[in-house]
C-alpha cells in the first residue's frame, strides 16, 4: 500500500483516526462549499454590483472560509500550516504566484494564505457539480485558448489580484520526471507582472498526492505544509532577450527555485 521509501504505520489507532479525520474534513469542505453556491453567492451576486466587486468580496470570502476548512484541520490534529511570515502573503498585489504541487491541498493552502487570489483551473473541476458552481463565478478556466486567458490574467492582475499557478499543471509525480510548463513564464513576460515564487514543502502528503489511494494517509505523522517565499523576479531583466529565449530562461528560474534537485524542463 505505502511506497516503498515511506516506512510502516507506526500506530494503527492513530493512523486509522488520521485517515478517517481525512474523510471528515473532505466531507466539511465539500458542504460548505455547497452553502456557498447555493444560499451566500446568490444575493452576494445581486447586492454586489459590478460583477469585479462580487469577485472580490467572493474571493475573500473563499480565503476565509480555506482558513476555517485549515483551522478545523489543524484542530483535529491531522494538519499544521507553517510559513515564513504569513503578513507577506496578505499583503501581495498584483503578482503571479507560482509553486510546486505535491499534494491536492495545495492551493487551499495558498488561498488561506492570499486574500485576493485568483487562479487558473483544471478544466476537469467543470465535472465536479459542487466545485464548479465556485469556480465558475470567481475563478479562470484554462480551457480558453492562449489569447483569451491571456487577456483575462492581465485584468485580474490590474484590478490588484494575486494569480497562482502551478506550472506542472498537475501534482508533483511522486518519482520520475518533472516537467514545468511555460505558461507562467509566457503571462509574466507579456503582462509585465513579477512573479513570486512560493515552495510547498513539509512531511511526506501520502493520501493527498497523484494517484494516492483514498485511504491513504502519512504513516508516522500529521500532514506538516510549510510554505516559503522566495525572492521576487523581475521579469523586466529579460527583455532584451528575444521572447522564446526569454520564456526559457523565465521558466528555468522559476524551476531552479522550486525543483532545485530535479531540472528537466520541457521545450515547446
Amino acid at each position: 500500500m505505502f511506497p516503498p521509501e515511506l516506512p510502516p504505520v507506526s500506530n494503527r489507532a492513530l493512523y486509522a483516526y488520521r485517515v478517517l479525520g481525512k474523510w471528515l474534513s473532505f466531507f466539511f469542505y465539500g458542504l460548505g462549499t455547497l452553502i456557498l453556491v447555493t444560499v451566500i453567492f446568490p444575493p452576494m451576486r445581486l447586492i454586489l454590483q459590478p460583477k469585479e466587486r462580487f469577485q472580490k468580496y467572493g474571493r475573500r470570502l473563499v480565503s476565509l472560509t480555506m482558513r476555517l476548512f485549515v483551522f478545523f484541520m489543524h484542530t483535529i490534529r491531522i494538519l499544521n500550516l507553517e510559513t515564513d511570515n504569513r503578513e507577506n502573503y496578505r499583503r501581495l498585489s498584483s503578482k503571479i504566484i507560482v509553486a510546486n504541487h505535491p499534494s491536492l491541498l495545495d492551493i487551499v493552502m495558498l488561498i488561506a494564505l492570499v486574500p485576493n487570489a485568483d487562479c487558473i483551473v483544471n478544466i476537469r473541476l467543470n465535472n465536479n457539480v459542487i466545485v464548479r458552481g465556485v469556480v465558475h463565478q470567481l475563478y479562470i478556466f484554462n480551457s480558453l485558448d492562449f489569447d483569451k486567458l491571456l487577456h483575462y490574467c492581465t485584468e485580474s492582475l490590474k484590478q490588484g489580484n494575486c494569480l497562482i499557478i502551478f506550472p506542472e499543471g498537475t501534482r508533483t509525480p511522486r518519482s520520475g520526471k518533472i516537467i514545468v510548463k511555460k505558461g507562467a513564464a509566457r503571462i509574466a513576460l507579456a503582462s509585465g507582472n513579477a512573479i513570486v515564487p512560493v515552495n510547498i514543502g513539509g512531511t511526506d502528503k501520502f493520501g493527498l498526492g497523484k494517484k494516492d489511494p483514498w485511504a491513504g494517509f502519512n504513516p508516522c505523522e500529521r500532514y506538516i505544509y510549510t510554505v516559503s517565499m522566495g525572492t521576487e523576479i523581475n521579469p523586466e531583466k529579460y527583455k532584451s532577450l528575444s521572447m522564446p529565449r526569454a520564456v526559457r530562461a523565465l521558466t528555468k528560474e522559476i524551476y531552479d527555485y522550486l525543483f532545485p534537485e530535479r531540472i528537466n524542463i520541457r521545450k515547446i
